[in-house]
């Protein structure tokens, strides 16, 4: 009996014991132990990336700028409950340098009952500005006065002291907060010197829960002045009952990853934070087999953009493989971290019969607000409404579609205004800084399906971008220096940004720099049987300011109002793909093996200049100022335009690239234009090419439009005047099957869904041949809603060739090999007209001139081919029949 006494005494130790622990959180810092860096740790996030490092055991704030106010470290991995209780939160702080003739306004310390309705990550951007959202700032001036101040109205001053008194080089920060009846709270916040004297104590009594409950950050104010100070921190401890830690909410040092699987080559490359010299420089990869953890490989960190890349051939790609990467963290207090992040490794569709890509474009962060500038660096900014950030709506609909390939077609970062203003400064510090916003919304799609990601202008700090071949443009950072052609920002940062997005891609077809080392990686990936040919488009891209200058073309627009675009654009010397990438397409295009049976192009925008403005606009400045229209309703003089950034110029090189992904029977999937478009190519006459699809973007802040005034030729019946067959700006022929111009949705946030943002949807059915393709509503449930008006279109493979055959080559009946390739070479000039895999084992050549043509049939890569020589071409209605027998295996 006494042993059960006894025992049960222990169990009710334990459980009040684990009780008080459940009441009364504790979080303690690390930063005393952690080596000097930029990352701030995995329990914090930074604003921005740049402003802040850990440096001799304390976190720093190293910017020191009037215009660059509320420098904050928000606490990722806790929050403050909405419910009664007690916390305490406590810290030493001091100033960054000199303490003579601060601005007196210069303050330290916490921000409490940030954002607590939304979602963690968008408040986590929450600094600069006051605003809904932006909680109290409760903290030590540089006159010693401690004050609280509400963010949310007007940084209007709740209560200070007034007894101004000197502070010295470090005070330790306690601010406490208890329940005081059933809704309302005591603060109390008291400054310590070094000796642990109180220097100064403020008490308030007039707060509510709502107003405590959400975040935690961490202040540098530099105040406003001619002498701006920053702030450090050490000794963070935050504790109480009404506190709740979620420590799976941390973030780094493993950010996220990405990987393609091609041809049985695995590359996997895993995003980090920027980490410290005396930091671990390694990560490992593991993989599970039979339910244990089997170490694969350890790869260095490059420290230009902090990834580490895998690359392992002879992947079993006929199984789902879940993996991990792992990373261990070293303090110098000889303890370790374990950090990890899961993921799976897909196993080839190769018998699924529909494989879906789901694409995207434009990853804006921020909402621009009515009558505001672009970004959050106002005085004030509404936190609460205008933060799109982590897009958690878009991508739960993405999961829904259970994509098989992800394509994120460009502008993964916006180096203006998402969230802040371009620092060109700390260039690669600021690019890290949204890129890893991007990681943090898509990784639990990346980690988990393959991905192709290529980086667009804004990715490398461009509004627009002729890259001419890699060479360097003029100095300068604005428009002038982009139209001379080029990279305006150094080789260095242009790779790390491509090695950052695009090194998880297959080895490029060619791997030779371009000017300046930059690297390039255009190449093919291979997935369900589905050949990707991955491209640069603004690489070799010639600049139109350079190659037309009686043009006198301004940031891709023609000011001099009397030049004929469609006449006197298109000088031969111009580029646009390149000799190199339309030789590699030419391989591609004839390369049927790995089981191919469809083909796509993947470009960061598409080859035609689907736009229209007003027609005395002469250039798209004014598309922000453009109204949104009711539905229903038309302007009335918009005309197709001639935007010299789309690929619609030059035209000659434009058609050759159209004319290559024809060969294949390609579709081209694409973005970068922010409107969502599926169009027919057409070189020589309308409809004679193959399809392509420009999907909305994520976020919308520049909504072009499709509203030409002469209504479109040939349009099926019931069609809206935009659609049916157009001439662009250039000349291009196009038809028009669907576009989702923005019109007033009804939806909420309207400064977001009234610009038609989201996401593209295509599909392709292995025994049909069919593609379907779908732009979807950011606001739409794909389980009950659908995309945007004009979606579904769909087609069929062999209708991206869809030029008019002169005649017919005999049909051919194939036994032996099922569903084999066809290949139609003209003995005339020895040039492949096109390359095919059928569905079935009979197909007749369709050609465009009589002659004598050759083709070869069979599975490509094997000795299963022949080749037929010297078929005529005949009537269309004329039917001879070859059979070919290929022995079974």
């Amino acid at each position: 009996m006494q042993r059960i006494s006894h025992l049960f005494l222990i169990v009710l130790l334990v459980f009040l014991s684990c009780s008080k622990r459940n009441d009364n959180t504790t979080f303690q810092d690390k930063w005393s132990v952690s080596p000097d860096r930029v990352w701030v740790g995995s329990d914090f996030w930074a604003n921005r990336l740049q402003d802040w490092r850990i440096t001799g055991g304390r976190l720093e704030c190293v910017i020191a700028d009037e215009k660059k106010p509320m420098r904050m470290v928000p606490w990722l991995t806790g929050r403050v409950k909405e419910s009664n209780g007690s916390m305490t939160l406590r810290v030493k702080t001091g100033v960054l340098g000199k303490l003579d003739s601060l601005n007196s306004d210069a303050a330290s310390g916490f921000l409490i009952g940030v954002g607590d309705s939304m979602d963690y990550r968008s408040s986590a951007l929450i600094h600069h500005s006051r605003g809904a959202g932006s909680g109290l700032f409760v903290g030590i001036d540089t006159q010693g006065n401690l004050f609280i101040r509400d963010q949310e109205n007007n940084d209007s001053l709740l209560a200070h002291t007034n007894i101004s008194k000197k502070i010295g080089k470090e005070v330790e920060l306690r601010l406490g907060i208890h329940s005081d009846g059933d809704t309302k709270n005591v603060l109390e916040i008291s400054a310590f010197s070094n000796d642990g004297e109180e220097i100064n104590h403020l008490r308030y009594e007039s707060l509510s829960n709502a107003d405590i409950a959400g975040n935690i950050a961490l202040v540098s104010h530099p105040g406003t002045g001619e002498n701006p100070a920053s702030f450090w921190f050490r000794n963070l401890h935050i504790s109480g009952s009404r506190l709740e830690q979620i420590p799976e909410r941390n973030l780094g040092p493993i950010i996220s990853a990405q990987y393609t699987l091609s041809k049985k080559i695995l590359k996997l490359s895993v995003q980090m934070a920027p980490l410290g010299k005396e930091d671990n420089q390694n990560v490992t990869l593991q993989i599970n087999t039979n339910g244990s953890w089997q170490s694969l490989k350890n790869e260095a960190i490059n420290q230009s953009g902090y990834c580490a890349l895998f690359q392992l051939e002879n992947w079993d790609d006929s199984r789902e493989i879940p993996y991990r990467i792992i990373y261990f963290q070293k303090f110098s207090d000889g303890t370790e971290q374990e950090f990890f992040r899961q993921g799976v490794i897909r196993k080839n569709p190769i018998n699924k019969e529909n494989i879906v890509v789901a694409a995207f474009t434009g990853n804006h962060n921020i909402g621009r607000l009515p009558n505001a500038r672009w970004g959050v660096e106002y005085d004030e900014y509404d936190w609460q409404h205008g933060v799109f950030f982590p897009h958690a709506d878009l991508v739960d609909r993405v999961k829904t579609h259970q994509p098989d390939l992800l394509f994120f077609s460009g502008d993964q970062v916006y180096e203006g205004g998402s969230p802040t203003a371009a620092d060109y400064e700390h260039a690669a510090l600021d690019y890290l800084y949204k890129w890893y916003l991007w990681c943090w919304t898509f990784r639990d799609l990346t980690e988990n399906i393959p991905a192709v990601t290529i980086p667009d202008d804004h990715d490398v700090f461009h509004g627009n971008i002729w890259g001419a071949g890699g060479k360097a443009t003029e100095k300068g950072f604005g428009a002038k220096a982009q139209d001379s052609g080029g990279y305006k920002m150094l080789p260095d940062f242009v790779n790390m940004v491509q090695r950052t997005q695009t090194s998880h891609l297959p080895e490029p077809f060619d791997s030779t720099p371009v000017k300046q080392g930059i690297s390039v990686y255009y190449t093919d990936l291979n997935w369900g049987g589905v050949s990707f040919a991955v491209i640069e488009d603004r690489k070799f891209k010639s600049a139109p300011s350079v190659m037309l200058p009686e043009a006198h073309i301004v940031n891709g627009w023609v000011q001099n109002r009397t030049f004929d675009v469609k006449r006197e654009s298109d000088v031969p010397q111009a580029k646009l793909l390149g000799d190199r990438q339309l030789h590699f397409l030419e391989k591609w295009a004839a390369d049927w093996s790995n089981n191919t049976w469809m083909k796509a192009v993947l470009s960061q925008t598409i080859f035609a200049n689907v736009a229209t403005l007003p027609q005395e606009a002469v250039s798209d400045a004014v598309v922000p100022k453009l109204p949104v229209l009711e539905p229903g309703t038309y302007p009335p003089n918009d005309v197709p335009v001639s935007d010299f950034d789309s690929n619609g110029w030059p035209k000659s090189k434009r058609d050759a690239a159209v004319r290559i992904m024809r060969k294949a029977f390609a579709i081209n999937i694409a973005g970068d234009q922010h409107l969502g478009s599926t169009i027919q190519y057409g070189i020589d006459d309308w409809g004679d090419a193959g399809f392509a699809i420009c999907v909305p973007s994520v976020a919308n802040f520049w909504p072009r439009r499709w509203f030409p005034m002469q209504e479109g030729k040939n349009r099926e019946p019931g069609m809206p005047p935009y659609a049916g067959d157009f001439e662009d700006g250039f000349g291009n022929k196009i038809s028009v099957h669907a576009v989702s111009n923005p019109y007033r949705s009804g939806k909420q946030p309207d400064f977001l869904h009234d610009l038609a943002p989201g996401y593209g949807i295509v599909k392709f059915n292995r025994r049909s041949r069919e593609i379907v393709f779908e732009n979807w509503p950011r606001w739409a449930d794909p389980q009950k809603d659908k995309p945007y008006p004009g979606w579904p279109v769909k087609i069929k493979q062999q209708d991206n060739y869809g030029r008019n055959a002169v005649a017919m080559l005999p049909e051919i009946q194939v036994a032996g090999i099922d569903n084999p390739v066809f290949q139609v070479i003209n003995e005339t000039t020895n040039k492949i007209v096109y390359t095919i895999r059928v569905a079935g084992q009979t197909y007749q050549p369709k050609v465009f001139r009589k002659g004598k043509y050759a083709v070869v049939v069979g599975e490509p890569g094997t000795e299963r081919i022949k080749r037929l020589e010297h078929l005529s071409a005949q009537r269309l209605d004329e039917n001879e029949m070859i059979k070919v027998e290929f022995k079974q295996e």
